[in-house]
């Protein structure tokens, strides 16, 4: 019984943690290229009472006899379907159809790495997130541009005044990862490499590597599927119930025991 209860525990601290996770994704569901995040669970240590094929006889093999010691959180793992499209018309406003993401580079000089393309200014007419993170590679904006014009493939253009034809300012670049879903998320739009992702695979929109395509004037929006999530709730909420009851249960039994001996 005393088992009982530390594995029904388990159960209720790994179901609190899960709500966590969904109520983070449901807070997030209008955060521009939010990717939503799934907590998953393993099994933890087992008591061999008996071990799986010790032999009981010379002619027969044990199946074993354990016990589980409950759960626990392993891992939270980031989703990285793809978002539906908003349109904006701001021209700073650049979503990525497909894999990739956008490169920054932090106030401290680290690279980050991001799916928001809220994109604007600074006072040198340096394209910078909304966090003043600078896009990488680093494209300026002459002040007397009258329009800026990104193509599919990341070509940053800008016409000046008495020209007829546009000019180049630069090019957009898109990393990708062998495991996108291994980054580790900062907290404002900002993803970091590790050593679950791997390293960088960096390329023009469109490009070779399998990037996705640049769309001027629209925003990616937060692929949490607000009905899954409440879905999921639900399911958190009965796993913890019953788990709690699981601990009453013992409760109960352990009261029996003890008033056989009055």
């Amino acid at each position: 019984m005393i088992r009982a209860l530390y594995t029904a525990a388990s159960g209720m601290m790994a179901q609190q943690m899960n709500l966590d996770t969904i109520a983070n994704n449901l807070a997030n569901s209008s955060t521009t290229g939010f990717h939503q995040l799934r907590l998953q669970f393993q099994d933890m240590l087992y008591q061999n009472l008996i071990t799986p094929g010790a032999a009981q006889t010379q002619s027969t093999i044990s199946a074993g006899l354990q016990i589980g010691l409950g759960t626990l959180p392993a891992a939270t793992e980031v989703i990285m379907t793809q978002g539906e499209l908003n349109q904006t018309n701001n021209p700073l406003d650049v979503a990525i159809e497909g894999a990739g993401f956008f490169q920054v580079q932090q106030l401290n000089g680290q690279i980050a790495y991001t799916r928001a393309g809220q994109f604007q200014l600074n006072n040198q007419g340096t394209i910078v997130t909304t966090n003043g993170d600078i896009v990488i590679p680093t494209i300026t904006v002459p002040p007397n541009a009258t329009s800026v014009t990104i193509t599919p493939y990341g070509v940053v253009n800008a016409t000046l005044p008495g020209q007829t034809n546009p000019s180049q300012l630069g090019q957009l670049q898109l990393a990708t990862f062998a495991n996108p879903g291994g980054l580790q998320s900062m907290g404002g739009n900002i993803l970091t490499q590790t050593l679950a992702s791997g390293d960088p695979i960096v390329g023009n929109p469109g490009g070779v590597e399998g990037l996705g395509m640049l769309q001027q004037g629209y925003l990616e929006n937060s692929n949490v599927d607000v009905v899954t999530e409440f879905v999921q709730m639900v399911l958190a909420q009965r796993a913890y119930e019953s788990n709690s009851k699981v601990i009453k249960a013992a409760d109960q039994m352990y009261s029996q025991v003890n008033n056989m001996t009055q």
